[in-house]
């Protein structure tokens, strides 16, 4: 419970700091938000009554502690570019993009942890080093390489699945593969090292001596072994797609939470950048520690650890 409380306090002070430093950020970058708002054409006292509107000619600290006191109580403001709650919109949006993230892990779990464990059980011949230049391929390629390459072959080649995002099934392929692809690759790798670790154990000569076959005796107890690693960084996996999702969002025109902030940052919309940033932290923190929770409940180790 100590430990448990002490990572709900780093929670807090990491989100607090992200506050922090968007708002200051936001509040240096040059322009003004209500001139870009009403357009470069429209005089100056238009642009001063829309400024106090919201509150921009207020002072700095006073601006953050109305922020700060909103956010507490679950105001995160109103979106200047769309008039409406930043939460609403975030809430509207997050779906979409947890729909997308939860696809994308599917994918990369299981074809990770396939390719990794046929890996480590040829390893040093064909399936190995056609699997780990696979890996190799995964980690390296940007997301919007593998999302262009994949429209390209399954749209335009063949015309298999929809070029973007119509709220089909279907649709929802292409960019589950593209966002997954890169944690493929390193669950794929992670899984070939963990379960090579275990390959020479003596309880693996046990179970085969009981009459398992090699492959059965690998499965059922080399693998279970070599999962922990592999379960923390899934679940690290999760929180960083759910954040890392601008690209593919944008890519195949998905509404989801990355389309949102990078409207925001086209628009100048401060409030919806601070909230979808903000929001964003709070998953990741959150997944961290959800991340630790599994650790100290899977390994033995991690609970008598002093």
């Amino acid at each position: 419970m100590t430990a448990l409380f002490k990572r709900c306090l780093g929670m807090v002070l990491v989100l607090l700091g992200v506050m922090v430093l968007i708002f200051i950020a936001l509040r240096i970058i040059p322009g003004d938000p209500a001139a870009v708002l009403l357009n470069e054409h429209v005089n100056e006292a238009t642009i001063a009554r829309l400024t106090a509107t919201m509150n921009l000619d207020r002072p700095l600290p006073e601006q953050f502690l109305s922020y700060l006191g909103g956010a507490l109580k679950g105001d995160l403001g109103q979106s200047y570019y769309m008039r409406q709650s930043v939460l609403s919109l975030i809430l509207t949006a997050f779906p979409y993009t947890l729909k997308l993230t939860i696809l994308a892990a599917a994918f990369a779990w299981l074809i990770g942890i396939a390719t990794g464990v046929i890996s480590a059980m040829h390893h040093d011949h064909l399936p190995d080093y056609l699997f780990r230049g696979l890996s190799m391929f995964g980690v390296s390629v940007p997301v919007f390489m593998v999302a262009l390459l994949l429209q390209y072959i399954f749209y335009f080649r063949l015309s298999l699945l929809p070029l973007v995002y119509d709220g089909s099934a279907l649709s929802m392929i292409l960019p589950a593969i593209a966002l997954g692809w890169n944690s493929a690759g390193s669950v794929a790798r992670l899984t070939r090292s963990s379960l090579m670790e275990q390959l020479d154990q003596p309880y693996l000569d046990t179970a085969r001596a009981k009459g398992l076959l090699s492959s059965q005796a690998v499965l059922i107890h080399g693998l279970r072994n070599a999962m922990l690693p592999i379960i923390t960084m899934m679940a690290l996996q999760l929180s960083g797609m759910l954040s890392g999702a601008v690209i593919t969002e944008s890519v195949f025109g998905i509404s989801g939470l990355g389309r949102l902030a990078l409207l925001a940052v086209q628009t100048r919309d401060m409030p919806l950048l601070q909230g979808t940033v903000l929001f964003t932290a709070f998953v990741i923190t959150l997944g961290n520690i959800i991340a630790d929770l599994i650790s100290f409940c899977l390994d033995p180790r991690v609970r008598t650890k002093k």
